[in-house]
């Protein structure tokens, strides 16, 4: 049999990988990834600069855009990727979390794979270790008043606290608290939700100082009132009406040719055509309105109209900040002005005016009675601070988001990963069989958020985590952990270290679930892309000749 030739299956130019190898390569790349993101975590952590393809900077150490910005080549890698970006949409915090801790899982199975251990024991292992972890997560949850502004604070402040705007502090997790607070919606049934993306805007305004930035109690819009000199800029309690409907003369579809036998007929068609204008500006002038907006365009007759009768316009508004607006002044959208009524002027907002900021103009539409939205402001020196602050305002928001959704606490600093690890370990003796071992590397995988924390401070992560540890095992105060900027260990109840039970279930699942994933692959073929368009593998060699015809076909196939 030995001298047969070889049965080839696959094409020639398919490559193939398959067994431990692929195990282990799968294993360094998801490793690979964590130690890029390491060091981005807790609130001594380093900010990553990246280049993107246009040449423009990112300054950041958000775990999620760092990785959205870099162009990885490995499969693995990609779907740690895709890890930390279900986390950012899911509960907007804990992105960097997320992918240390689903590294640290795959570098402990790595001793297991050596030993030839089946990858389903180790998954098996894993699911077990996660249904305790979380388990354990509801034993030491506390609940938490959403009034209570105090805990609040102290909740947002520990994911911003591992951010560039650490060194303000309060000062945006008092933003996003706000921010969140006025947003929300009650469900009923003690439900809270809260339309981040909708219904809070954040508006970058280079210039001035970060302490400048604030939430309004409504809205603001980069436009100005269409005829500055005519309008006013200023009023107070203004009878708002919004519209989605163009107030200028409808122009036909498509060529519309209208031949004319006297001339006093193209008098009369212009005659017409103010008229109607007027009709509409008579249909909208019956509220009494003291400001138009509206999302498409305004004549110049309309403007003239409604100047007279001393209305603002503002016109070409987006059709998201229409929404924003009425929501927090109370108007209803209409979409033609014969349907106008009482009813959808809105008459909650207590003032309106336009202030000139750096170098645009903003209308302002604050004050307003009950907003269910509003905008956020934010000064900076520079672009890249600001956008930095405002993804750092992003994640504030979401936890803040989160705690209205599922008011539960834990505590912050790695306390709740030690806990966990303490835990199963002491689990671990009553587990049967061989899938004993791989839980037992499941619970210390957990220490590598508190571990990763003392790295980033600089402290002798060996005795420190001896200490922790020791502190830990016999379970007598589960809060004990890391004040992640002096590096000392307190109790996380008085240094007010919390982090957000939903955050924390969520990182657990996606990380263990992803390690799961990413073990259970044993065979890596590539090479199945290229041979797809037969049309454009062909005219890859002979480049050269074809100068001369540039204008041939060659260049379409994309």
């Amino acid at each position: 049999m030995a001298l047969h030739a070889p049965v080839l299956v696959l094409k020639e130019s398919l490559k193939r990988e398959s067994g431990t190898k692929v195990h282990h390569a799968n294993i360094q790349a998801a490793k690979a990834v964590a130690d890029i993101i390491r060091t981005t975590l807790g609130p001594r952590s380093m900010l990553k600069m990246l280049l993107d393809a246009a040449g423009g900077i990112v300054v950041t150490n958000d775990g999620n855009c760092i990785l959205r910005e870099l162009d990885l080549a490995h499969p693995a890698a990609k779907s740690m990727i895709e890890l930390s970006r279900t986390q950012d949409e899911e509960v907007g915090d804990g992105t960097t979390s997320v992918i240390v801790l689903a590294g640290e899982m795959l570098h402990v199975a790595q001793a297991f794979i050596d030993k030839n251990y089946h990858p389903t024991v180790i998954c098996r292992a894993y699911t077990k270790a996660l249904d305790d972890a979380i388990a354990v997560l509801d034993k030491i949850a506390l609940p938490v008043d959403v009034d209570d502004r105090a805990a609040m604070l102290g909740l947002v402040k520990s994911s911003v606290g591992t951010k560039f705007t650490g060194q303000f502090g309060d000062f945006i997790a008092d933003l996003a608290i706000d921010a969140t607070t006025t947003a929300g919606v009650d469900l009923g049934q003690g439900m809270h939700e809260v339309d981040i993306k909708k219904y809070i805007k954040v508006e970058k305004v280079p210039g001035g100082q970060l302490e400048d930035s604030k939430v309004l109690k409504g809205v603001m819009i980069n436009k100005d009132v269409v005829a500055p000199g005519k309008m006013r800029r200023k009023i107070v309690n203004p009878r708002i009406i919004l519209l989605d409907c163009p107030l200028e003369y409808k122009k036909g579809e498509n060529q519309t040719n209208a031949e004319l036998m006297k001339e006093e007929d193209w008098e009369v068609m212009l005659q017409m055509e103010e008229e109607y204008i007027e009709n509409l500006c008579a249909q909208i002038l019956k509220f009494k309105p003291d400001l138009v907006i509206t999302e498409k365009g305004l004549s110049d007759l309309t403007v003239h109209y409604l100047g007279k009768a001393g209305v603002s316009a503002i016109r070409r508004l987006r059709k998201t900040d229409n929404n924003r607006i009425a929501k927090a002044c109370g108007a209803v959208i209409v979409n033609r002005p014969e349907e106008l009524q009482e009813s959808d002027v809105g008459t909650g907002a207590g003032l309106f005016e336009v202030k000139k900021i750096g170098d645009e103009f903003f209308a302002f539409i604050v004050d307003c009675k009950d907003p269910k939205a509003c905008t956020v402001l934010l000064r900076g020196a520079s672009k890249d601070v600001l956008n930095e602050v405002e993804r750092n305002l992003q994640d504030a928001m979401s936890v803040a988001r989160n705690i209205l959704k599922n008011p539960k606490l834990l505590p912050g600093g790695g306390a709740t990963e030690l806990t966990v690890s303490a835990t199963l370990k002491q689990k671990s003796s009553s587990v049967e069989g061989v899938e004993k071992w791989p839980y037992e590397a499941a619970a210390l995988a957990f220490e590598a958020i508190p571990r990763t924390l003392l790295q980033n401070c600089g402290l002798n992560v060996i005795r420190t985590m001896t200490r922790l540890q020791g502190k830990h095992a016999n379970g007598e105060n589960i809060w004990i952990g890391i004040d992640g900027s002096s590096g000392d260990i307190v109790d996380m109840k008085e240094r007010k270290i919390w982090d957000s039970y939903s955050v924390k279930a969520q990182t657990f699942k996606t990380a263990i679930e992803a390690a799961c994933m990413l073990l259970r692959i044993d065979d890596i073929v590539s090479g199945i892309k290229k041979q797809a368009s037969g049309a454009s593998s062909a005219p890859k060699q002979p480049q050269i000749e074809q100068d001369g015809d540039a204008d041939n076909e060659q260049m379409i196939p994309e």
